[in-house]
This record gives structure tokens, sequence and C-alpha cells, in this order.
């Protein structure tokens, strides 16, 4: 299975960035990490149709598409090992996980998306987004393959 992390942003040297390659290294899949940026002093809903627009041009062709958005749904981690693990059972051969910037998503996203799924009800900055992302997917591989790094 391919796995595409798609995020508004660009981590550069910044210490998550760190986090999120150890993970990546780590799983079993595929994985990459796609950073978009506009350059331009957007604001508001422009920025976020532009940010959409950016977004949506590195989805995968045929990729199930999962949205990280607060009022998505919540999964335990067995849960998302379960859905991944499913979804890979279906036929699916290719996730998208797309991650917006400091404005959110454009709505367009969260409607067109396969799963609008939340990592909690607080607001993470897009950094540590990647990285707790990062490590739920290393987590649900590990579960999924009945390694012991989930003790849960």
């Amino acid at each position: 299975m391919k796995v595409a992390i798609i995020a508004v942003g660009k981590l550069g040297r910044d210490p998550e960035n760190a986090i999120v390659d150890r993970y990546i290294k780590r799983m079993p899949w595929k994985v990459s990490l796609a950073e978009v940026a506009e350059k331009r002093p957007l604001k508001g809903q422009e920025r976020r149709t532009r940010e959409a627009e950016l977004l949506m041009a590195k989805i995968p062709k045929g990729a199930f598409v999962v949205a990280l958005d607060e009022k998505g749904r919540e999964f335990h981690s067995q849960a998302l090992a379960r859905a991944i693990d499913g979804w890979r059972n279906r036929g699916v051969n290719n996730l998208a996980f797309i991650i917006g910037g400091a404005g959110g998503l454009d709505s367009r996203i969260r409607d067109e998306a396969d799963l609008v799924m939340s990592l909690g009800k607080m607001t993470w900055p897009h950094a540590l987004a990647r990285a707790m992302l990062a490590e739920q997917l290393y987590r649900a591989s590990t579960i999924i393959e009945g390694h012991p790094y989930h003790r849960g």
C-alpha cells in the first residue's frame, strides 16, 4: 500500500519534521510527504480556496482521501488500524491524508474526501498534526502486523 501525507506548509528543519521522518522510515508501507505553500499574502476564504487547489493537485489518482479536520470522526488507534486494514482488503492501494493550513481546510476538500477524520477536539499546529498522524499510521501498521509496539 502507498500512503501520501499532503500538507500545507514547509517544515524544513523543524524538530517535528525529524519525528515525521522517523515514523515514515519505520513503516512497512511506502509513505510520501508532499508539502504545498501559497506564497501570496491571501487571507481567509481566498487562501483556503488556493490551498485546496494546491492540496488536491497532489492527491494520487484513485486514492482513498482522508481529510484531517477538528470536526471529523475520531478513532482510537485500534479502530484506525482496522479501518486501514479494511480499506486495504477492499483493494485500496493508495491512501491520501490531507492536512490544512492555519486557516483550516476549504469545504471542497472536506466534501470530496472519502472520510473526514479528527485527531481530537483540540486544534493542533499543522507541524504537530503531521507528527501525530505519522505516529498513528506507524502504530496502525504495528497493530495490523501484531507487533508489540501498541500495547493497549
